[in-house]
């Protein structure tokens, strides 16, 4: 008789809402947020936001390496001349946006070939950041040749791992 109100068919059906078992209620979300969160977790978004976020980072990184930068205005035909801070300013905003453009460009390729990789082996681990590194650091590095491409390949792909090793 007891057994049957533990594992017979008298075992009473539990209430597994998350207010009986002392969760938080979550409310179910709407189709406009189920789109939203799909359009986040796309690969499109990823990688427009990294190519952004690249940008932005290249950029002031730029800025700052010209700031510390004793050639930055240098006029290498007349040395003795001191630029003018136009010349300077003029010299930091080009560094500025070809450091941006590099980091917007590695940027928007790394992610897309992480995403890209993740949706294709169905998990999200360590190993798609080191198989998007050596993607990436390969297809940069073959423009050089071959040997440079197999070369930013490891270096890539040493580098994600090590970033993913501290990070996880």
């Amino acid at each position: 008789m007891i057994l049957e109100n533990l594992i017979g068919e008298k075992k009473p059906i539990k209430d597994l809402n998350p207010t009986v078992m002392g969760g938080l209620p979550v409310p179910h979300k709407s189709d406009e947020q189920k789109m939203i969160e799909r359009g986040m977790e796309s690969c499109a978004f990823k990688a427009t936001l990294a190519c952004v976020g690249g940008f932005v980072l290249g950029g002031a990184f730029g800025v700052f390496t010209a700031g510390i930068d004793t050639n930055v205005g240098f006029d290498p035909k007349d040395p003795m001349r001191t630029p003018t801070a136009r010349e300077v300013l003029k010299d930091m905003g080009q560094r500025g946006m070809s450091y941006a453009k590099n980091f917007a460009i590695v940027g928007a390729m790394f992610s897309c070939t992480e995403c890209i990789i993740e949706s294709y082996r169905g998990k999200s681990d360590w190993k798609n950041a080191v198989y998007s590194g050596c993607v990436t650091g390969g297809v940069i590095g073959f423009r050089a040749g071959l040997k440079a491409g197999v070369l930013g390949c490891g270096g890539f792909a040493a580098f994600s791992a090590a970033i993913e090793y501290y990070l996880r």
